[in-house]
């Protein structure tokens, strides 16, 4: 079950995620990896792992930063998966990973919530959405259930938890820009305030 836990190792890895946990909520940090995990079954249950598109690195750096958006480095200037693509993009490039690999990134990450479009934007946009959503419970874990309860062993997740949901509220709330209309952002501020007027 090791090989199921294991994260890859690097500067740019350890630097991903020290920068998620210095500046994201525990509750996040933990499902941020829990999608890499995830992304990675797949990719393994699909047989993607000998993809010429298929990396570990990307894939880590990819979803472990995908919600860099919503955490402290982010001014609500614009939708959380914009702003956290273009944190992502900046720590890769200070790692000098190549503008091609910078620029697979930043779409994996600002398009990882868009249903209908992340899957048809290469492998690892793919793997990406495939693996956050996988987590907050939107679509099936196609993995065998002794690889899923790995992960949530080592990683849980409280039942009930909407840390993710008020992460994106909270940053939708901040400005016009940060939630415009037909963004994941702009549905769940607009979601919440129906709510509170009933």
């Amino acid at each position: 079950m090791n090989e199921v836990l294991a994260l890859p190792t690097g500067p740019m890895i350890d630097a991903s995620l020290d920068l998620v946990q210095s500046s994201e909520s525990q509750p996040l940090v933990e499902h941020s990896v829990r999608s890499f995990l995830f992304a990675r079954l797949l990719a393994e249950h699909e047989g993607c792992l000998n993809d010429a598109a298929y990396d570990e690195d990307l894939l880590f750096a990819a979803t472990v930063m995908h919600d860099l958006g919503l955490g402290e480095h982010s001014d609500g200037r614009a939708p959380f998966e914009v702003e956290g693509a273009d944190l992502a993009a900046t720590l890769l490039r200070e790692h000098g990973v190549n503008e091609a690999d910078v620029d697979r990134v930043w779409e994996a990450i600002a398009l990882h919530s868009s249903v209908g479009i992340a899957d048809r934007r290469g492998l690892l946009t793919y793997l990406t959405h495939k693996g956050v959503f996988i987590d907050v419970g939107q679509l099936p874990c196609p993995v065998a259930d002794r690889l899923h309860e790995a992960v949530l062993t080592a990683y849980p997740k409280a039942a009930g938890d909407t840390s993710v949901l008020d992460a994106i509220i909270k940053h939708a709330a901040q400005s016009a820009a940060a939630a415009p209309p037909g963004s994941l952002g702009a549905y769940l501020l607009l979601a919440q305030q129906s709510r509170e007027r009933t």
